[in-house]
């Protein structure tokens, strides 16, 4: 029964996030910490691994879809890698409720000027510059290195603000999350070892949800008329997530 709810589980993560331009490794984190108990390290390696063939299988089918935006999602990943590799220098060094309230402040902020922007109406493309990318391609990384997470968060929210539309975004953000997490596995896999009893289970449903991910954005999100909702509902989610992280 296990193994089927990790199938399930993955199935409706890997859809949802990479539908929405994320990683999901903070869900699949959540779900290996409360379920199974796992040492901080084995749960962070754990997470990160799984989250990569979903999103390798979503940037596929992104990439045919011609809805990824290779000049900013490359500016973004040459910041975010360097940072990946400081995270996890520093993880060991960094009080646990500090970097919690930093990643709080972060996610909220993000989403508040994500809402901010789409309450505005504010239709033209916002061209910061490499400098903008990169910063948000760094503090993505940053994530990655010290606590396993995706990154998804401040990618999505800086590609939203540089001026992407909705569902082009989440799919650039998809993109620059398959490097970020390719390292970030390889730099947890020397610090905690891979339950993959869960693993594989929580990998299997997820890649099923990846496949299904870019033809529900290409099908149905992306046509209706409703699609402006979604960065709404991106920056509600962004809210939470910063709140809950302290909380």
């Amino acid at each position: 029964m296990t193994t089927i709810f990790l199938i399930i589980a993955g199935i409706l993560i890997g859809t949802i996030v990479i539908a929405l331009g994320g990683g999901g490794a903070a869900f699949y984190l959540g779900i290996l910490s409360s379920s199974f108990n796992l040492a901080p390290a084995t749960a962070a390696a754990t997470s990160v691994v799984t989250a990569v063939p979903p999103l390798i299988i979503g940037v596929i089918a992104y990439i045919k879809q011609g809805r990824v935006n290779f000049r900013l999602g490359n500016q973004m990943l040459l910041a975010s890698l360097p940072a990946v590799i400081i995270g996890s220098i520093i993880a060991p060094y960094i009080p646990e409720q500090l970097y919690k309230w930093l990643i709080a402040i972060i996610l909220v902020y993000l989403g508040i000027r994500i809402f901010v922007q789409q309450f505005k109406k504010t239709k033209k493309k916002k061209q910061h510059g490499k400098f903008a990318a990169a910063v948000y391609g760094f503090i993505s990384g940053l994530m990655v290195g010290v606590a396993g997470l995706s990154g998804g968060g401040p990618v999505l929210a800086g590609l939203l603000i540089l001026g992407l539309d909705t569902f082009n975004a989440t799919a650039t953000s998809s993109y620059v999350l398959v490097g970020m997490c390719v390292l970030g596995s390889a730099l947890h896999l020397t610090t905690g070892s891979i339950y993959w009893q869960a693993g594989i289970p929580l990998i299997i449903g997820a890649a099923i949800g990846a496949l299904i991910a870019p033809y529900v954005v290409q099908h149905f999100l992306s046509k209706s008329k409703y699609a402006y909702l979604v960065q709404y509902f991106i920056a509600i989610v962004l809210v939470i997530m910063g709140i809950k992280t302290v909380f």
